[in-house]
């Protein structure tokens, strides 16, 4: 398990490392960030430059599933799908930078976090439920905002990071971020880049996992005070990916963004803040089943090349409604187009390609959105407040396949979304409990509408499917005092009309379904600081779902799930220990699932244990050294929600029901510098 790290690699740390000598440096402040905790009322905040363990691949599902209540729908090394308390795809939102993105691939081979690099960003904020109407439509779940988070200069300066990950299985991955400036304007660059090998399981059984991936970054600003930004940004990334759950692996993940933000705060007594963004995303996605491994003996070649393009603009104006009340007050709009092209039945890749490349784009659904929106927090008193929402959606979508049943319909709904919630401190500046009630109306995705009708699978169900409707109770607490932290959150949400896909439906397609459900559970995290440099932590998330209409347990829920550890750290040295435990899943539909190409349960998975351990070293205020070692005794083991694996020539032959094992004893160590 050699580190060897790449020319740029090296590059990129020694141009830090002499930049660090020549500047007074920022403090990096934390050394290994295990399971970020609730600070607030059903609100995570973490940073995802900080080493984590365990080591999270480059993708932003990885990054997520170290935040309880989390997990991820696996298919190998990465681009899994995340899940919050049970409930996936279009159900959780995914923001860059204000914009919502989406993937291009019909089978979830690039979710939307596929193309989310969180070293690229400063912070990560998770808001669970539908406690929000801020973001977008129908995120029942609830959102994930990948922000940057870019200053005035209030004078002429640069400031930099640049990080070097190496670690097990060819792990290899780099980070920099450049921003200069003065009073009046910045500039900001960034890149990323990271690569793997196959990775090993437990039992020592190469799995089909490599990936490369880049992205690059640019922004230039205009602050003529503190109160003003004007900025116009563009992004860059492309990169590969082989998979162990299908018969194809992605050649190409192409994403190319341009955006123009605007924010003015403090405008006069009554406007406290305006804020405008427009957006242009484009994702051009390949799959193929011969660049990235074997092609089968007697298999034809195979390209496919679906792109989505996705146009949106959002403004608000946030109002200082009296001296104990403050009202944001917007709209949002956007326009998705799905495209696909392919190459079918072919002789050679070359053929495969010039028959996908010489085809003229096929639009396949067209979805457009408009909404309004309106938010309030009104303070009772100092130590009590209430804060509610209620957004109105507009939805218009067309199917455009040309095989389609259903071709140049078009589906229109009105959809409402709202929440009103109670906050109130106790032992004022040390806790606080809450109490919230949303209500949240999702329209069919992509995904679910590309499936069977239930009554009738050989056509289409663009129209069979209803909105799904999620009315969820959150209740909770967070408390810090002296050595003690911690947070406990739960919920308890009725669905109407969930929107369930049934894969294994008697030899015909597979259908989208709808049920009434209810899933219940929450998280719970604690803390105690038993000295200066001891730290002693544990989160615990659980989630329980039932399908009501057939009265049977919901499909794709995660089990019980404990995280213990300690830590020490005297801001020179720092070690760390941690336990994950997971529990056996007895609750399962088998056949049914979500929206990822053949993501259903596949019955019972036991329990398991690993463990992992890590230490870092900090030789000045600007430099961070940490490694460590997950599942350190090496435990063969699979996640409950993880995928059945596919047989490739050349690699390990899976049955149909054979889930695939996570990665075996890994090694890291990861190199940072930060300078102001």
């Amino acid at each position: 398990m050699p580190f060897t790290p790449s020319r740029l690699s090296l590059a990129v740390l020694l141009a830090f490392s002499g930049a660090a000598l020549a500047q007074e440096a920022t403090t990096l402040d934390s050394v290994v960030v295990t399971a970020p905790r609730m600070e607030e009322p059903l609100k995570v905040v973490t940073d995802p430059k900080a080493p984590r363990q365990p080591l999270p691949a480059h993708d932003g599902a990885d990054f997520l599933k170290a935040i309880p209540g989390f997990s991820v729908i696996r298919k190998g090394g990465t681009d899994g799908d995340p899940v919050l308390r049970g409930f996936s795809g279009s159900r959780l939102g995914i923001l860059l930078d204000g914009q919502e993105i989406y993937g291009g691939c019909g089978g979830r081979m690039d979710p939307p976090t596929a193309y989310v690099y969180p070293d690229s960003y400063d912070r990560v904020t998770v808001l669970k439920g539908p406690q929000s109407v801020l973001y977008g439509a129908g995120q029942s779940a609830g959102v994930v905002l990948f922000e940057k988070d870019i200053k005035r200069f209030r004078e002429p300066g640069v400031k930099g990071s640049g990080s070097l990950t190496v670690g097990s299985f060819g792990r290899n991955d780099q980070a920099a971020d450049v921003r200069a400036g003065n009073g009046q304007y910045y500039v900001q660059a960034g890149a990323t880049r990271a690569d793997a090998n196959d990775y090993k399981d437990g039992n020592g059984k190469t799995i089909h996992s490599r990936y490369t991936r880049w992205s690059t970054n640019a922004a230039i600003g205009f602050t003529p005070d503190d109160n003003t930004r004007l900025e116009l940004s563009l992004a860059r990334s492309d990169g590969e990916a082989a998979y162990a759950d299908r018969t194809m692996d992605g050649s190409k993940f192409a994403r190319e963004n341009i955006a123009l933000k605007f924010e003015k705060r403090k405008l006069s007594a009554l406007v406290d803040k305006v804020e405008a963004l427009a957006y242009y995303n484009y994702v051009d996605h390949v799959m193929d089943n011969y660049s990235l491994r074997t092609k089968p003996a007697g298999a034809s070649y195979m390209v496919s090349n679906p792109d989505r393009k996705t146009t949106g603009a959002r403004a608000s104006v946030t109002l200082n409604a009296g001296e104990m009340t403050k009202v944001t007050l917007g709209m949002d709009t956007k326009e998705d187009t799905h495209r696909f092209r392919s190459g079918m039945s072919m002789m050679s890749g070359g053929l495969a390609e010039a028959s996908t490349w010489n085809k003229a784009w096929a639009e396949d659904m067209v979805f457009q959105q408009r909404g309004l929106f309106g938010e309030a927090t009104h303070h009772l008193n100092q130590d009590n407040r209430v804060i509610g929402g209620l957004r109105v959606d507009w939805h218009e979508v067309q199917d455009k396949r040309a095989t389609s049943t259903t071709r140049n319909a078009t589906d229109k709904e009105t959809l409402s979304s709202g929440f009103l919630r109670y906050e109130s401190d106790f032992i004022p500046g040390a806790g606080t409990w809450y109490a919230g009630l949303g209500h949240s109306e999702r329209t069919a995705d992509f995904w679910e509408r590309g499936k069977g009708n239930p009554l009738a699978p050989a056509s289409s169900g663009f129209l069979s499917s209803a909105p799904e409707k999620t009315t969820q109770l959150d209740v909770g607490a967070n408390y810090r005092q002296g050595p003690w932290s911690s947070g406990l959150s739960g919920f308890y949400s009725k669905v109407k009309d969930y929107l369930l896909v049934r894969w294994d439906n008697g030899g015909n397609p597979a259908v989208t379904r709808n049920v009434d459900a209810t899933v219940y559970g929450g998280e719970a995290d604690l803390a105690y600081q038993f000295t200066q440099t001891w730290k002693g932590y544990g989160a615990l998330a659980y989630v329980h779902g039932t399908n009501d209409t057939d009265g049977k347990p919901l499909a794709q829920q995660p089990p019980l799930e404990l995280r213990m550890g300690v830590n020490y750290d005297n801001r020179t040295w720092s070690f760390g220990a941690l336990a994950r435990m997971v529990a056996s899943q007895d609750r399962y539909d088998v056949g049914s699932g979500n929206i990822v190409t053949n993501g259903k349960d596949l019955g019972r998975t036991g329990g398991f244990t690993v463990f992992s351990v890590n230490a870092g070293y900090r030789p000045s205020k600007s430099t961070l050294l940490t490694a460590g070692i997950d599942n350190l005794f090496d435990k063969a083991y699979a996640e409950h929600l993880s995928k059945s694996g596919a047989t490739i020539p050349g690699y390990l032959a899976f049955s149909p029901n054979t889930r695939i094992n996570e990665p075996g004893r890994t090694l890291w160590l990861k190199a940072q510098i930060a300078l102001d």
